[in-house]
């Protein structure tokens, strides 16, 4: 696999590192003082993630594809699971990551699920997309090697900002695509129903799911998600490029190894499993990157 684009300036620094290594979303799961008290756990092959999680296990309540139900991959064809299993292990498929097909040799997914658990551009040689496989544990579906990736240049690593990267199969997958929402088009307005989709974590503490699931989950209004991560360790929200989903007390959310993963509005891509204080916290939304904010750049970059 080659990478074309860069981390950004963000990626160089080692303290960005450990600021973005806390809340990059359980899919990087933030607790208090992460910041210091970071453990690498991929190295052993046996979490999924480009994940960085703090020493203690998060607070509050069991987390699912939080508050979900179960979900197939004959309903929604288009998305994938990313693999690695030289890196994650075979349970799962080697399942770190999700993403959504675009096109038919295109996937939509975020740009930290291209960084190690060091906050480094990973080289994961045996990089593939797993479609049509509901249950982890099968071999059902099909198996995709990843030619080439490219992250955004302007991905923010210490901010997670602008979290996007578009992978290029080695083959197209004849299952069909998911329309995104087109340049600056607003599909945001607070309450508008939206629909999460992943393999993650189900307790928050690395019980990780072997069978998709979904959640529906509110959008939040941009003042909410100010308030709940106006800077600082847990992360700073911005409207230009973020948008937030979750329900004011919780317990509705996406979790570690969901990132890249869609949201749905309308039944189009909205947004990118992205960042968040841990899963599905009381006044804690779920933090999105906003498609539409990067439509037209997503599109070049895929070629389409």
């Amino acid at each position: 696999m080659t990478t074309a684009g860069s981390a950004g300036a963000g990626g160089n620094r080692e303290s960005a590192r450990g600021a973005a290594a806390g809340r990059v979303r359980r899919r990087r799961r933030a607790a208090a003082g992460v910041a210091g008290a970071l453990l690498a756990l991929a190295g052993a092959g046996a979490v999924p993630g480009p994940v960085w999680a703090a020493d203690s296990a998060p607070q509050g309540p069991p987390k699912v594809i939080v508050g979900g139900s179960p979900a197939d991959t004959e309903t929604h064809p288009w998305i994938v699971a990313l693999s690695s299993r030289k890196t994650y292990g075979s349970a799962r498929s080697g399942q770190f990551c999700a993403g959504t097909l675009i096109a038919p040799d295109k996937v939509l997914t975020a740009a930290h699920c291209m960084f190690d658990e060091n906050g480094r551009p990973a080289k994961r040689s045996d990089l593939k997309v797993v479609q049509g496989r509901t249950d982890l544990r099968t071999s059902a579906g099909r198996e995709v090697a990843v030619a080439s990736s490219y992250t955004n240049p302007t991905f923010d690593l210490a901010e997670v900002s602008r979290d996007w990267a578009v992978l290029t199969l080695a083959e197209p997958l004849s299952t069909g695509v998911l329309p995104m929402v087109g340049a600056g088009e607003d599909v945001y307005a607070e309450d508008t129903p939206a629909t999460v989709l992943g393999w993650g974590d189900t307790t928050g503490r690395g019980d990780y799911s072997s069978v998709l699931r979904q959640v529906d989950v509110p959008i939040t209004s941009d003042a909410t998600c100010r308030t709940a991560y106006p800077g600082g360790a847990m992360g700073s929200y911005d409207q230009a490029s973020m948008v937030c989903a979750g329900l004011r007390q919780g317990g509705k959310d996406a979790c570690s190894a969901d990132s890249g993963g869609p949201l749905l509005i309308d039944g189009r891509l909205a947004g990118i499993v992205s960042w968040g204080d841990g899963c599905a916290l009381p006044r804690k939304p779920g933090v999105y990157t906003r498609v539409s904010a990067f439509a037209a750049d997503i599109r070049k970059a895929a070629g389409m």
